[in-house]
């Protein structure tokens, strides 16, 4: 990915810088925990704990650096109850400096997770219905479909992944003539890119703001991201330090609430995090769920008996992109994993990667 769109990523930087039924949904804290640390809004500081005193295995710790080093990982953070426990660094950034805390780094489709969350936004505040044909907000003939077919497609078979369009035309290409018909929605899940990117269209029509103005107000400010969005070809981009993907993370261990403040109530929380579709148990609204009795993974269109990160927490749930872009929150453990990096196989999106991390992070759990 790196090298397809290096020469994009370049100029937007140098821009900017001047156990139960498997199936059932995630269980969202419902109140404030009050144990929950949350870093200043415009502030560096962060506070940390001492993995001693959680136990954790020191050895376990020190191996983490080769690991990082032999699977490409720029940034591996690991958050308990908000405070910092593990904040590790290695590799070049995306202008071949040092890697550090400062530096930006793509989500690829873990950024599906914050376009997930801004339609629940949307949706709450009354600009959004999810069960309306899209072309509502899109316009007439925003696919090469039947007006009675493309009527079909509601905005919630985008964020499930269910349009019954053809992904072989090109995944990637929103122009009208490469969205042609596979199949009625709802009949299929398939990871299809294109109508996932529409979705930003959706929620600009929605709300009668731009997707960047209207994603920074309600969101990336409220939280103290940092980041920003940059078209590469079709695709609409997010970049932001590791820091800013762990702020969002943390967002959803306290389920949609910042300390104080509701981002995303309880039942647009819920909503997301339960499966979207009985295709895929493992995919709620652009979030990967795991402990489930089966999924699916990109680019192919069979079915896998068991839960896709068997290493991992059965409660987790995740925002997975190309090259191993990962957030991952785990509300019975207190848990935020961050990973930014390079691609450690040749995977579409590395999920062997992924358990085997948390295979690493167990050994560091276990004293």
């Amino acid at each position: 990915m790196i090298k397809k769109i290096g020469c994009h990523i370049l100029a937007s930087l140098l821009l900017c810088s001047c156990q139960k039924d498997l199936n059932l949904p995630v269980d969202m804290p419902t109140e404030i925990d009050d144990d929950i640390y949350f870093p200043a809004i415009g502030s560096s500081v962060w506070e940390s704990l001492d993995p001693e005193d959680l136990g954790w295995n020191h050895e376990a710790i020190n191996g983490l650096d080769a690991y990082m080093e032999s699977t490409n990982t720029r940034a591996l953070l690991v958050l308990k109850n908000g405070k910092m426990v593990i904040e590790k660094y290695r590799g070049k950034s995306l202008l071949g400096l040092p890697f550090t805390k400062n530096s930006t780094w793509y989500w690829a489709s873990a950024a599906k997770t914050l376009t997930a969350t801004l339609a629940g936004v949307a949706q709450q505040e009354g600009h959004l219905k999810l069960d309306i044909p899209s072309n509502t907000y899109l316009g007439v003939g925003w696919t090469s479909l039947e007006p009675d077919q493309e009527s079909a497609i509601t905005v919630k078979h985008h964020l499930a992944m269910t349009t019954g369009l053809d992904e072989k035309v090109n995944k990637d290409c929103t122009a009208p003539d490469c969205l042609t018909y596979k199949t009625d929605p709802g009949n299929r899940w398939f990871y299809h890119n294109a109508p996932y990117t529409l979705i930003d269209g959706i929620i600009s029509k929605a709300t009668n703001t731009s997707f960047d103005d209207y994603f920074n107000t309600k969101l990336r400010d409220r939280i103290g991201m940092d980041g920003f969005w940059n078209y590469v070809d079709y695709n609409h981009l997010y970049f932001s330090t590791p820091r800013a993907m762990a702020r969002f993370g943390l967002l959803f261990l306290n389920g949609g609430k910042w300390d104080q403040e509701t981002i995303l109530n309880a039942s647009h929380t819920q909503d997301m995090l339960t499966p979207s579709q009985d295709l895929n148990p493992s995919y709620g609204y652009l979030w990967w769920l795991n402990g489930k009795s089966s999924h699916i993974l990109p680019g192919l269109a069979i079915s896998f008996q068991g839960p896709i990160l068997p290493n991992a927490p059965m409660d987790i749930f995740a925002g997975l992109g190309k090259n191993g872009q990962g957030v991952f929150v785990s509300p019975g453990e207190g848990l935020v994993v961050i990973r930014m990096g390079d691609n450690p196989d040749q995977s579409l999106v590395p999920v062997k990667f992924f358990n085997n991390l948390w295979d690493e992070l167990n050994k560091v759990f276990t004293d």
